[in-house]
């Protein structure tokens, strides 16, 4: 049987077996106890949560006691813009964010709106970059928090945030950013980016679903999505989930290790596979940035193609990918990224998206462009 072919790492990314390990402690008879408690099984727990929070901690040149376990990407995006805006209410009620943030940032905006809340979406240009200057044209004397993510998980553009950051100083706002997407790339430092709150998450760099972090800058005023015991200095109730916390540390110990040979395999890579597929197919257009881009993201536009015929045909030769459209009532609509940046028209369900990881081969990358050629001309509309 012929192996399959993962290029869908955007998504999600398997869990290492070094990342297994770590979390089996935790999972078995001998280190189940709450980390809240005082005896001894309990803090063999809180001791695994103090290295995983040492570590995460590190890895964006933040303080022990700024990282914030939750449950991943999208209650922490919650968490930062619920948490602040509720905080700051008093001294204002608009809060500026892009068009293109993913939906944990943009579906809280929408319900921050029904609730009396204010928003500003930015625009962003063909490339799906959002500027500095904009940023700042945006800002009003009520504007209490500006969240603009790091790179875009559909279309790979990677934002200006140090500049941005660097802009909004001086000004009485609060920056966050969503960095799921370039946490297992880049190099982050939260001072250097100039942010206030960055939203990190364990399922994108190899490590479990269902955990991930939220960077609160220490002197922040927060209001705490859930409301019960101390847990997290008070920002997230609930016993923590020790042993995917323990797993989520591993995996960054070993990003933190692989992190810079990995992300210069996965660019060599990605240029190689926008090379070859606009050698092969005519008529094939690149979304997001050229240059500013996620090492391994690709996302094409093929004209006079179904995206959910593409999707399932390359499932059904083993390639795994994804599309930037969405399946609704039948019918494919263009994503909200796309019609953003002004490619709804010639990408309307025909976008695609492959995205590399760290076992991605180069003959894994021929063998895919061999058969999306196939699959195209097969699939062309007459």
């Amino acid at each position: 049987m012929q192996s399959r072919i993962y290029l869908d790492h955007a998504a999600t990314t398997p869990i290492r077996p070094e990342v297994k390990a770590a979390m089996e402690p935790f999972l078995g008879r001998d280190g189940f106890g709450n980390p809240s408690s005082l005896h001894s099984e309990g803090q063999r727990a809180k001791r695994a949560l103090d290295e995983a929070r040492a570590v995460v901690a590190e890895s964006i040149g933040a303080q022990f006691s700024e990282i914030n376990f939750n449950s991943g990407g999208t209650e922490a995006d919650n968490a930062a813009l619920f948490g602040v805006t509720l905080a700051n209410r008093r001294r204002g009620e608009h809060f500026v964010t892009t068009q293109i943030e993913h939906e944990a940032v943009l579906h809280t905006a929408r319900f921050l709106e029904t609730i009396g809340f204010e928003a500003t979406y930015l625009a962003p240009d063909a490339q799906g970059l959002v500027t500095a200057s904009q940023v700042l044209e945006a800002i009003r004397t009520t504007t209490t928090l500006v969240s603009v993510m790091h790179a875009n998980n559909e279309i790979g553009t990677v934002q200006p945030i140090a500049e941005i950051g660097g802009a909004l100083r001086g000004h009485n706002t609060y920056f966050h950013s969503d960095a799921v997407q370039t946490y297992g790339v880049y190099p982050l430092n939260v001072h250097e980016l100039g942010v206030d709150l960055l939203t990190v998450s364990a399922h994108k760099i190899y490590g479990p679903k269902g955990v991930g972090a939220l960077y609160v800058r220490d002197g922040i005023p927060i209001e705490p999505l859930l409301h019960g015991g101390g847990q997290e200095r008070e920002r997230r109730a609930g016993t923590e989930n020790v042993a995917a916390i323990a797993g989520f540390g591993e995996a960054v110990r070993l990003m933190l290790i692989e992190r810079e040979t990995t992300a210069k395999q996965m660019e060599r890579q990605r240029d190689l596979l926008i090379g070859m597929i606009r050698e092969r197919i005519p008529g094939a257009a690149l979304n997001g940035h050229q240059a500013q881009r996620l090492p391994g993201n690709v996302h094409f536009s093929f004209p006079d193609i179904d995206a959910e015929s593409l999707l399932v045909s390359l499932d059904l030769t083993g390639v795994a990918a994804s599309s930037g459209s969405a399946c609704t009532a039948g019918s494919i609509e263009p994503s909200h990224v796309l019609t953003a940046i002004g490619a709804a028209s010639e990408a309307r369900g025909a976008a695609l998206r492959l995205t590399l990881g760290r076992e991605t081969t180069d003959e894994e990358i021929r063998e895919t462009v061999e058969i999306l050629t196939r699959l195209i001309t097969r699939l062309t509309r007459v």
